[in-house]
């Protein structure tokens, strides 16, 4: 239960957030929560971000950047482009079929293109994580990257996990890399069931963050880094232990199993940082253009931080308490 101030912010929200609340907060039945849903492609966020796709099917003119992209003078990374265009509109529970109402996949098939090596849009490439949101997009739309998903099963370290920089001859995995990686997976077996290998591997995968509890290095058992306890939406690519216990949420609601025990010191991490409202405060977005500002500035309570972090903690107290 969360009390009724928090309740009455959290509803009043974008359709994107609102369904989820309604879901995973409110316990409210699949007839009210769809409803719901079913106005984020008409209303709000949604729709304002599927009114700026390109008669080419892409978003900014180009694969994970915009066209004409210039590295050297952007302040930070840009979010307009295609990859993280479709990565909202599917996180914001958009239904595939607009979007295969405007046959984005043949339109990007035929049109996108990525800026390493002009390979074709689902086909992936060489980095992890890129490879991992285009397995995510590809099986909710109905692409075939059944390619890019055995190139996971082909890449993944000794250790257990990915590096985005394994191409660079890295053969340690990253906490980013590996999480990314891991949720492209899941996308992928909760679409069309997984297969032994890709469930097998995903489990190697969750074991590698589970040994380290989501926080620390193995080698000195510090923090892995400041970022790990650092929450802002949207998460784009950074690990954080509210992004990994999120992760492992909806692992264990696929799988039917338990949360793991090791999830505990990061479960703290993220109530610590629950403020006396049941609230979060947003840490400091990632730079760089976006097409509309879709949650608060840093220090300001955000409401997507307090869906994510309050539904996390309510799915490890309904077991541990």
């Amino acid at each position: 239960m969360i009390a009724d101030s928090l309740r009455n912010w959290l509803v009043d929200s974008d359709p994107a957030l609102h369904w989820q609340v309604e879901r995973d907060l409110l316990g409210e039945p699949a007839t009210v929560w769809e409803a719901t849903r079913a106005r984020v492609a008409t209303e709000g966020f949604g729709a304002r971000l599927l009114a700026l796709q390109d008669p080419d099917g892409q978003w900014a003119g180009g694969a994970f950047f915009p066209a004409n992209f210039d590295g050297a003078t952007a302040v930070g990374q840009p979010w307009t482009a295609t990859t993280w265009s479709l990565n909202s509109l599917r996180e914001w529970g958009v239904d595939a079929a607009v979007l295969r109402a405007r046959r984005t996949v043949e339109l990007l098939d035929t049109n996108s293109r990525w800026e390493y090596e002009n390979l074709p849009y689902w086909g992936g490439e060489v980095d992890c994580c890129i490879n991992a949101w285009t397995v995510a997009n590809g099986v909710w739309l109905g692409a075939d990257v059944d390619g890019i998903v055995e190139w996971f099963l082909d890449h993944q370290l000794p250790d257990g996990g990915w590096n985005c920089e394994w191409v660079e001859g890295s053969t340690r995995s990253s906490f980013h890399s590996t999480l990314n990686s891991l949720k492209g997976l899941l996308e992928y077996d909760a679409a069309v069931g997984g297969t032994e290998r890709t469930r097998a591997v995903r489990r190697i995968g969750e074991e590698y963050l589970l040994e380290r509890k989501l926080l620390y290095t193995l080698s000195t058992g510090r923090r892995v880094g400041e970022w790990v306890g650092q929450f802002c939406y949207p998460f784009r690519w950074r690990y954080s232990a509210l992004n990994a216990v999120d992760y492992f949420r909806r692992a264990s609601l696929l799988d039917g199993t338990a949360p793991d025990p090791r999830l505990e010191e990061a479960i703290g991490a993220i109530r610590s940082a629950r403020r006396s409202d049941g609230s979060w405060l947003q840490a400091r977005p990632h730079p760089g253009e976006v097409w509309f500002e879709t949650d608060v500035s840093e220090g300001e309570p955000s409401k997507w931080l307090t869906l994510i972090g309050t539904r996390v903690l309510t799915w490890w107290d309904d077991y541990y308490r």
